[in-house]
């Protein structure tokens, strides 16, 4: 294990673990902090609710420029720069007293930095380290967004008992420049780039307007999109949920906290998964799960039903992110894989906003989330018929035109 971690393969996915670790924590920090932000603000849900959507799609433009930029620029460049970014935006989120505040620096700074150093350029990197076994690496990597949601979350849950919301985010500045030193010597540089890009030749594979026209990329769009929405719906409202149905204050942030835990194991699984069955196994059970968990909080409210939901829809939470790069090379090839992977998940973002903007609209308009339950069992319910329908071992085209 210690002279795999001193490998260039080794130092690779523990890089990508680190910067979704940070990025995996800090996220997900505003749903931690929605009902003490409004209550002394004054603000309503739906404004705190906007902030996340424009976050999803402006994370969702940057991760697909990210991809883009993966396939060609320096790894280290993209990823260390993101995430000095990252650093100063959610800093200076405590000092917010109005809401176009939050909007420009988690809305738009925060997400630009986010999305670019993200899931995308890390599953470029730790792809071209281990192709071999490239879901197993991605689901070890993409654990690091599962584990900071854990700690980094129950540490936050933590300050926000014991001060107040702003701390919260003070600490999370802090927590982004401790870990920019130990990580710029780890992420492959320019020279690096060039040596995996000649380990890897000949790579072959569609453009991305050619995957465009293709019905199975159309279909994992669905699918994405629709993850996302119920992902960025339930990270946002889960813990303001919890605290209306009842649950403990210091358990209901801890929530989060608990899905980052039993998401590490879901992560993992599914990249060993999709290794050995392919991808779409793994994303059908994924879906089935969350209806089965959708069904259950629609029908039933209690702290317990509320607790159960958490923890099964949290072993879903990440299943579908290692699988990307593997639907991606197995579908289009790997020579555009950044921007056809990254495209694709800038939709999910996207959607995933549209989510977190339905759910706080719905409690505004009814001062319940019981609509928005519903409306998340039936497209997750289609999302598992759209799965279905994807097929299991498609042949890449290598077409370059």
């Amino acid at each position: 294990m210690i002279a795999f971690l001193k490998s260039k393969a080794g130092l690779a996915v523990l890089a990508g673990f680190l910067v979704l670790f940070i990025g995996g924590g800090a996220r997900f920090a505003i749903g931690l902090t929605l009902r003490p932000m409004v209550e002394e603000l004054h603000w309503g849900r739906g404004e705190v609710g906007g902030t996340v959507a424009l976050f999803q799609i402006v994370t969702a433009f940057a991760m697909f420029f990210a991809g883009r930029a993966a396939d060609r620029m320096s790894l280290r460049l993209i990823l260390i720069g993101g995430l000095a970014v990252c650093g100063v935006s959610i800093g200076l989120m405590g000092f917010v007293t109005r809401p176009w505040q939050a909007f420009l620096l988690y809305g738009v700074v925060f997400g630009l930095a986010n999305g670019t150093a993200s899931v995308i350029p890390v599953s470029v990197m730790v792809t071209r380290a281990m192709p071999a076994r490239a879901g197993f690496a991605n689901g070890v990597a993409m654990a690091g967004m599962s584990l900071g949601q854990l700690v980094i979350v129950a540490a936050l849950a933590a300050v926000l008992v014991t001060t107040d919301w702003r701390q919260v985010f003070f600490w999370l500045g802090a927590v982004h420049v401790l870990f920019l030193a130990a990580l710029a010597p780890m992420i492959p540089g320019a020279a690096a780039h060039g040596r995996a890009e000649a380990a890897m030749a000949p790579r072959t594979g569609m453009t991305l307007a050619g995957a465009m026209r293709t019905r199975q990329f159309w279909l994992l769009v669905a699918v994405y999109a629709i993850c996302g929405f119920d992902d960025f719906f339930v990270a946002t409202h889960v813990v303001a949920f919890a605290q209306d149905r009842g649950v403990d204050a210091f358990l209901a942030g801890n929530l989060l906290a608990i899905m980052g835990l039993v998401g590490l194991l879901g992560v993992v699984i599914a990249g060993w998964w999709g290794d050995r069955a392919g991808p779409v196994a793994a994303t059908a059970a994924s879906f089935a799960a969350r209806v089965a968990c959708f069904g259950l909080v629609a029908l039933d409210q209690s702290p317990l039903s509320v607790t159960i939901f958490a923890l099964v829809f949290g072993v879903t939470f990440l299943m579908t992110a290692p699988l990307t790069v593997l639907f991606v090379r197995e579908s289009f090839g790997a020579a555009n894989l950044g921007a056809i992977a990254g495209l694709i998940t800038m939709i999910h973002h996207i959607c995933g906003g549209i989510g977190a903007w339905i759910g706080a609209a719905v409690f505004d308009a009814s001062g319940k989330y019981d609509s928005a339950f519903l409306l998340m069992f039936v497209v997750s319910a289609l999302a598992l018929a759209l799965t279905l329908m994807l097929r299991k071992h498609p042949p890449a085209s290598v077409s370059t035109s």
